[in-house]
């Protein structure tokens, strides 16, 4: 059979030790990949490679369309970006993929009760307050910008749908917090029910996060595939981690629609790195999750079902919620694998359905409407130690006919024309601007508006207002009463 060609990074920490161990496995079932090695993680930092990769590593990545890597570290501080989360961002990723599901000879508090679990996290891997997109706004007032994109959402929950059927789950639910983000959270959660009317076949449901891990701790065989953005997905698949066993079961592929990254999601664990001490689980899970999505099903099953025998039969690290005492090494623990291997049932597969990435001549740029925009108002973040009264006055002394000033906020609270003598302060109001008539205003009048009342306030930030097809897209402050143009 002709040999795939794949790019694999052994990573850091622990990483070149369940690698070595992952690929001694595929050689033993004679999986028909080529590797083609890479170099990435802290190494590479250190190498002064900003980026935790080298030009080669990127190159050969998009060359081959998939990355096999173990745990990388990202340096602290500096301002260094994670390696991982660049990775992901870099080659479109949309959905990251985590299968949680019991097994047995792992303790859980689940297994000893009898509770299987079998779920799926579909979760955003793009967009949320993952773009890193942070800054000071004064020296007491940091801002982090959270993006949620329609096209974004629609990438990740079609996945979702596409993952549930392909895994015979009937359901699938969408985490969110559309109560308290109305905007950015809804914006996902309306974009769920849209992608949920493609598959009648699959009923949809919805619940707010918190009350989600409240539900996923005391009853998780409740849910099948759930779908979150990036951050929230994040904390939850972690929380699924530990409902069965750990990060160190918990198997990760990250999906776009060119490129593909399979990793294991737990930490380089340095303490422990060279004293064959490792799981190889994890990287072992994805890599047959890889071999799944490349069309080498029968490789992939027949590896899981080799790790499930041997984990059966009681081999197992030291990381297992059993007896540590009976543990063996990471090498021991991949020959136990290897010996559990059926390859009668590696028959046929078609590498053939795997096709490497074309080479893109522009960045796709995704568009999902054509609604009417119009520029309403304007926020100004101004940094003042003041009252919201001098704020006020300052504002009318200087304001335009056409312009109304509509509230003052304080931390998301109103402040100003009512509020409350126990709201405390930090340094830093939005001053809101809007227009005062039903014709239109130009957006270049926003601007203007707020360079005449540069000279006399500290403006550090400024945010447009939207209204789409005639609806405001923008929030409201705690406290704010709404009135709309006569």
């Amino acid at each position: 059979m002709t040999k795939v060609k794949i790019s694999v990074a052994k990573g850091d920490g622990i990483g070149p030790e369940i690698m070595d161990a992952v690929l001694k496995i595929f050689d033993a079932a004679k999986v028909p990949l080529e590797y083609e090695f890479v170099a990435m993680g802290k190494g590479v930092y250190d190498q002064g490679f900003t980026t935790g990769m080298t030009d080669d590593a990127k190159k050969s990545i998009e060359s081959t369309g998939i990355l096999f890597k173990g745990p990388m570290e990202t340096p602290k501080g500096g301002g260094v970006k994670s390696i991982n989360v660049t990775a992901r961002k870099t080659w479109n990723t949309h959905s990251n993929i985590r299968k949680f599901q019991t097994i047995k000879g792992v303790d859980t508090v689940f297994s000893k009760a009898g509770i299987p679990i079998n779920l799926t996290i579909v979760r955003e891997n793009i967009e949320d307050t993952y773009g890193g997109i942070e800054h000071y706004m004064t020296k007491d007032v940091a801002v982090s910008r959270r993006i949620i994109s329609r096209p974004g959402s629609q990438q990740v929950i079609r996945s979702a749908f596409e993952t549930a059927i392909k895994e015979g789950y009937k359901t699938v639910t969408c985490g969110h917090k559309a109560n308290i983000m109305k905007l950015t959270d809804g914006m996902f959660l309306d974009t769920f029910y849209e992608i949920a009317k493609e598959y009648p076949q699959i009923i949809a449901e919805d619940v707010i996060v918190d009350a989600l891990c409240m539900k996923l701790v005391s009853a998780p065989q409740q849910f099948e595939c759930i779908v979150l953005t990036n951050l929230q997905g994040d904390i939850v698949s972690d929380l699924c981690a530990g409902l069965v066993g750990g990060l160190g079961f918990a198997p990760s592929a990250n999906l776009g629609d060119h490129i593909k990254i399979f990793e294991a999601v737990h930490g380089t664990a340095p303490d422990i790195a060279g004293q064959n001490k490792a799981n190889p689980t994890s990287l072992l899970l994805s890599g047959a999750l890889m071999l799944n999505q490349m069309g080498l099903e029968h490789y992939g099953s027949a590896i899981r079902e080799a790790l499930l025998s041997a984990i059966d039969k009681g081999f197992h690290t030291g990381d297992f919620g059993v007896d540590r005492t009976q543990s063996i090494g990471t090498k021991e623990f991949s020959e136990a694998i290897i010996q559990e291997l059926d390859l009668s049932k590696i028959t046929d597969s078609d590498p053939d359905k795997y096709h490497k990435p074309s080479l893109l001549a522009t960045n796709k740029m995704m568009v999902s409407s054509n609604e009417i925009v119009e520029t309403v108002g304007i926020d100004l973040f101004i940094e003042s130690e003041t009252q919201a009264d001098e704020i006020a006055q300052i504002v009318h002394a200087h304001l335009d006919t056409d312009m109304e000033l509509t509230t003052i906020t304080n931390r998301g609270t109103q402040v100003w024309p009512e509020g409350s003598v126990f709201t405390n302060l930090v340094d830093t109001y939005v001053v809101r601007i809007e227009k005062n008539t039903k014709s239109e205003v130009k957006k270049k009048r926003f601007m203007e508006q707020a360079i005449h009342l540069y000279d006399h306030l500290n403006i550090g930030s400024i945010e447009m207002l939207l209204t789409i097809d005639g609806l405001r897209k923008y929030s409201l402050a705690q406290g704010q009463k709404v009135i709309e143009l006569s």
